[in-house]
């Protein structure tokens, strides 16, 4: 297994870059996604997510849908291996045409 962390430049109050581990690998790692409350929307997040892991429980998946109804806000919990998994997972997801807003 890699032990490694992802490491994210940081540029502190002097002007200097910094490496900061921000993310312990492998973790439960919700991401909201927000998309037109429409037939094939849920099915089409959790595919997605199976993708990327392949473990990945639908049974998790939390469902809020808009005051007026015409939006859903689902939430997904995917077990985060790398920055890697999880930047390609969240360009699979914008990238989708259901998808409006990813958390």
């Amino acid at each position: 297994m890699d032990d490694t962390k992802p490491i994210l430049p940081i540029i502190g109050g002097d002007g200097q870059t910094r490496r900061e581990t921000l993310i312990e690998y492998p973790c439960a790692f919700p991401i909201k996604v927000m998309g037109r409350h429409q037939d094939g929307f849920v099915g089409a997040i959790t595919q997605i997510a199976r993708t990327f892991d392949p473990d990945f429980d639908a049974s998790t998946v939390e469902l809020r849908p808009s005051r007026a109804g015409n939006y859903l806000g689902v939430t997904i919990t995917v077990t985060a291996t790398s920055r890697e998994q999880l930047d390609d997972l969240y360009r699979a997801l914008t990238a989708h045409p259901m998808v409006k807003v990813v958390l």
